[in-house]
């Protein structure tokens, strides 16, 4: 018997280029790589289910698998991550100098339901007391305009939302003051190209996340990935090959870093980021598995009910192929 043919549609990570590039075979898999941007991926997955696996929002995952119709199993391997105190814009003429002065706000965000913004809302509810019922949300494209979200969610009524117009963008509309503020996984292109009138709530954002790390040890998940049902229905042990060949491509990944002989990368002081990264977060900046992600999945999940996008909480056990949680001893 051949191999099976899958396949998996991921961004261009350096943590997967060895599985993008072959360097790093799926056991039993020939594997086609589409690095397709993330948007896209989601869009197609969760529409039209285009791809025998991929990478998939967290957020949108929990929502589909609450309201019962998921049709994907997914594995505890997390491609994308990333701290969320960086990722709030500000009109500078909106008076808004800390967290707090965001209530009564104005606020923009692509999709209500993304995943970065389920983590921005839940720390800011916990850690700042700026719960979501406080703030006006606008929802719609950032550059483009036209966007909706891709899974559909059912809020509680205190919850105030709207769409912005079809003709309009989330990052003119802040940059206007007609939003006061934008939460974004992308700069908002008023502030790439220097905007005085935006700029972000947490200038010196890289010193709150490094503490914000250090007292919760949560790195944010956003992204998982997921098969389609029916491949893991007829394949059950493609969720184990696929784990352990993500796994060694980000080893691959990682041995490649800390290589300290050399300039690698464009950054004049990378070898002094690698270290700090060391002293932070130890020898795995990037840990795959469910044990070792379990207080960040409890959180999501945690934001994810008190938020109204999920009626229930769950096992985050539950969330994952079971034969992915344990490994065979010799």
């Amino acid at each position: 018997m051949g191999k099976i043919r899958l396949t998996l549609a991921c961004w261009d990570y350096d943590r997967t280029r060895a599985l993008q590039d072959g360097r790093v075979e799926v056991e039993g898999v020939d594997l086609t790589y589409l690095p397709l941007r993330v948007e896209e991926t989601f869009w197609r997955m969760l529409r039209y289910q285009e791809f025998d696996a991929c990478e998939l929002s967290m957020g949108s995952y929990l929502i589909a698998r609450d309201k019962g119709h998921s049709p994907f199993v997914t594995i505890p391997v997390f491609p994308s991550r990333a701290f969320r105190h960086s990722s709030i814009f500000i009109n500078t003429g909106a008076g808004i100098q800390e967290p707090k002065d965001l209530i009564g706000k104005r606020v923009g965000l692509p999709e209500y339901q993304m995943t970065m913004a389920i983590w921005v809302r839940g720390i800011l509810q916990h850690e700042y007391g700026v719960h979501p019922e406080k703030i006006s949300w606008f929802t719609g494209g950032q550059e483009e305009p036209g966007r909706i979200d891709k899974v559909r969610h059912d809020l509680p009524p205190n919850i105030d939302i709207r769409s912005i117009g079809p003709g309009m963008t989330l990052s003119s509309m802040l940059e206007s003051g007609q939003l006061d503020a934008l939460m974004s996984t992308y700069l908002p292109l008023p502030f790439v190209r220097r905007s005085p009138k935006v700029r972000r709530l947490f200038p010196n954002f890289r010193d709150v996340e490094r503490e914000y790390y250090r007292r919760t040890k949560i790195f944010p998940i956003m992204h998982c990935v997921a098969l389609r049902e029916e491949v893991y229905q007829s394949y059950p042990w493609v969720a184990q090959s696929l784990c352990k060949a993500f796994c060694e491509a980000k080893t691959r990944c990682q041995e490649s870093m800390y290589e300290f002989s050399a300039l690698k990368y464009m950054l004049a002081w990378s070898i002094a980021e690698m270290e700090e990264e060391l002293e932070i977060f130890g020898d795995d900046l990037w840990p795959y598995g469910l044990e070792a992600n379990r207080h960040g999945l409890e959180t999501l999940v945690q934001y994810a009910h008190e938020q109204g996008l999920i009626q229930k909480t769950v096992d985050v056990k539950e969330l994952f192929a079971p034969n992915t949680l344990e490994d065979f001893k010799i």
